[in-house]
């Protein structure tokens, strides 16, 4: 196969390469039998997390954020010596709190299966007015499954995998768990603010139990809103996790919307795993001084629809409570600004979230 010119698709694309190999064959990511996973709309310069039609209609937040590509991964085979990365970002801008990395870089990892993918490289901007950039990592030249992050708080407009002229390429193997577990909530669903989009809580756990997922994470625009119900209750998922009890306004918004929205989604889906979760940054000191007391009020609407969805009969349904997720030892170590998560707050999420989720699938047959 002759190599491919991007700049045929791209004329503004990256043409002097720093990349220390020549005749790289390079493969827009959405041709097959390279695979997308994470997005709902993925066509020309269009990666979207949610369909066209759906996104505009939730609120202003979620219509921008659902271009970002927060849980969106690129997965193939091959046996090529290397693999590159071309990226081209949708915004070049940044962040006081969460790394570029993470902003607006790409993972890469090796292998497939249940505790058997295993970091290699991350692809990083140069800096915040990079529009594209470029990387390469060395692997062995033998055939094996390759999973690229694509950036938690930044979309790109195109992703080019490169491997070596005379390499082959094929699908990348299925998850073991190949319905999707969905996520939905604020920021930190979202991932703020991981060092790199494969430090996430949710693409920790999709490396731990080999499954797919849809991260739902919007800033400061999760609220609850029936638009949102509708749409999640008709996605085909293995587990439902829900936890934006930081994006609702008010206790007594979150009152007003908690339990209509499991409602909305568990009888569309009466036999549908759904682990509800309260916020994670419990004593937050980001948030007046009454933030603990907020914590606690909104925990206690978290539970009572549990309790309900029990005493109506809901067999699987899960209530974690998110004060326990940063643990006791080191607990002020766990966020960048007393909210959102760093790479240990993360892993402890990850860990917390873990028997509830691995339960959550044996519920319905592994």
């Amino acid at each position: 196969m002759s190599q491919y010119d991007i700049t045929k698709d791209d004329p503004n694309f990256i043409t002097n390469s720093d990349l220390p190999v020549k005749n790289v064959r390079w493969i827009n990511c959405q041709r097959p039998p390279i695979e997308i996973f994470g997005l709902a709309h993925c066509q020309g310069d269009e990666f979207w997390r949610m369909p066209p039609g759906v996104k505009d209609t939730i609120n202003a937040g979620v219509s921008g954020l659902a271009t970002h590509t927060a849980g969106a991964r690129i997965r193939f085979r091959t046996d090529s010596p290397y693999v590159a990365l071309r990226v081209k970002l949708l915004y070049t801008d940044s962040m006081s709190h969460m790394p570029l990395t993470g902003k607006s870089g790409c993972d890469i990892y090796l292998g497939a299966g249940k505790n058997k993918i295993f970091y290699k490289k991350t692809a990083i901007p140069a800096s915040v007015d990079t529009e594209a950039y470029e990387a390469i990592c060395c692997k062995r030249p033998v055939m094996e499954d390759v999973t690229v992050n694509l950036p938690l708080y930044n979309g790109v407009k195109a992703v080019y995998i490169g491997i070596s002229n005379d390499a082959e390429l094929q699908s990348p193997t299925p998850y073991t768990v190949s319905v999707p577990i969905v996520y939905y909530g604020s920021s930190i669903t979202q991932g703020g603010c991981a060092s790199r989009p494969g430090n996430s809580y949710q693409a920790i756990l999709s490396r731990w139990l080999d499954a797919d997922y849809i991260n739902l994470g919007f800033s400061g625009s999760a609220r609850g809103e029936e638009n949102m119900a509708h749409y999640i209750k008709g996605l085909n998922m293995s587990v439902f996790v829900y936890d934006y009890d930081h994006n609702a306004p008010t206790a007594e918004h979150l009152e007003k919307t908690h339990e209509k929205f499991f409602r909305i989604i568990a009888e569309a889906n009466p036999n549908l795993p759904v682990i509800m979760a309260s916020r994670c940054d419990f004593e937050s000191v980001s948030l007046p001084d009454n933030s603990t007391k907020d914590s606690e009020k909104c925990r206690e609407i978290i539970r009572r629809t549990y309790e309900n969805a029990k005493a109506d009969g809901y067999k699987n349904v899960w209530f974690v409570d998110g004060q326990t997720f940063f643990g006791t030892r080191g607990r002020d170590s766990c966020t960048v600004d007393g909210c959102h998560p760093n790479d240990l707050g993360f892993m402890r999420m990850a860990e917390g979230f873990y028997p509830y989720i691995k339960e959550a699938l044996n519920s319905i047959g592994g």
